[in-house]
């Protein structure tokens, strides 16, 4: 699998490959009697640190999977499309995925307006927004129902700047990402004082669904130790 993701650029693979080598560390200590060895107080730390964080963990993914299926109820003012990556100027399998849910409940949201979030990174020749921009307008959407933010290279930022182009944080503004990504963008966008938001989860490619869940807990454990969501 850490093969696979590499092959593929994957962000976060090195996770897998770690992980190989604690369980592969872990049946070596027993297998050459190392563990016996040890004096009895390391084995209850090391027990106890790894049961703290595989309870971190498990309190993580139930978060995560708690809006997995995230969808608003009723109309909605404002919709925000988060960017994903941009491979020249032809949008990502991630990225497709989110405008592609948009345009399924874009009608029966109330036609809101939609703010297309995301900058330029690398590899990328034009960002994320006009990106968007151009595969929701040969979709039918009309250019008065869009506003771009192409500024933001982060789910931060994405919310921040998109505040500061209209009044979403005091309308009723729903956030369009990927499944795995909806729990930690609400909490992200209610600590930066959004007062009405929800989320709409867009489908994830599902031979990498386990490590957008494993990364997304990492991920989520370091927005709460920065301060950063609640």
């Amino acid at each position: 699998y850490f093969v696979l993701l590499v092959a593929v650029g994957m962000d976060f693979c090195w996770i897998w490959l770690a992980a190989a080598l604690f369980f592969f560390g872990i049946l070596g200590v027993h297998k050459y009697g190392i563990w016996q060895r040890m004096p009895s107080w390391s084995h209850w730390l090391f027990i106890g640190l790894f049961a703290a964080g595989m309870m971190i963990f498990a309190v993580a993914e139930g978060q995560i999977l708690s809006k997995m299926t995230a969808k608003p109820k009723g109309k909605v003012d404002y919709m925000i499309i988060l960017g994903a990556q941009v491979r020249e100027e032809k949008p990502s399998k991630a990225l497709t995925l989110r405008m592609q849910k948009a345009l399924e409940l874009w009608e029966s949201c109330g036609e809101p307006t939609l703010l297309l979030s995301g900058g330029q990174g690398d590899g990328e020749s034009i960002t994320e927004a006009e990106c968007m921009r151009r595969f929701l307008t040969e979709q039918g959407i009309p250019k008065d129902k869009m506003i771009l933010e192409d500024r933001s290279v982060s789910t931060q930022e994405n919310l921040r700047f998109c505040a500061e182009l209209t009044d979403c944080k005091e309308k009723k503004t729903a956030i369009v990402s990927n499944n795995f990504h909806i729990y930690r963008a609400l909490k992200l966008a209610e600590k930066q004082g959004y007062q009405n938001v929800c989320g709409i989860a867009a489908e994830s490619d599902w031979r990498y669904q386990i490590h957008y869940m494993v990364r997304e807990a990492f991920a989520l454990v370091k927005e709460k130790l920065s301060g950063n969501i609640d």
